[in-house]
């Protein structure tokens, strides 16, 4: 080997910045919420909904009481992931299209548009 050239680097280099702490933090969040079989199910219900679904409704299909529905649906909502909107006396919720989409950027390692 010449002793002129240069050593071979060690690593490969980083790709890229990490995430900030405000977002790490924010995706773990959304992460947590998730973390849950009913949460997932409630999801996956209100995901093919255009314009929402109503409480009463998950608690049918689920087979769960409402109190614990709603519990579910207040993390859900405390972590962005879904919208309430109150109609009468229920509440209808939809899926925060911009949340998902930040969420699919972390998972994919795409940076976030400037």
């Amino acid at each position: 080997m010449d002793k002129s050239s240069p050593a071979p680097a060690c690593c490969t280099p980083l790709g890229g910045p990490p995430l900030d702490a405000e977002e790490a933090d924010a995706t773990a969040r959304l992460f947590k919420a998730l973390a849950d079989p009913v949460r997932l199910q409630i999801l996956s219900l209100i995901a093919p909904a255009i314009d929402g679904v109503c409480v009463c409704d998950l608690v049918e299909s689920l087979d769960r009481s409402q109190p614990t529905v709603s519990h579910h649906l207040k993390i859900l909502a405390s972590a962005g992931l879904v919208v309430r909107e109150q109609r009468g006396r229920w509440a209808w919720f939809t899926l925060d299209k911009n949340r998902l989409d930040a969420m699919q950027r972390v998972l994919t390692l795409t940076p976030a548009a400037v």
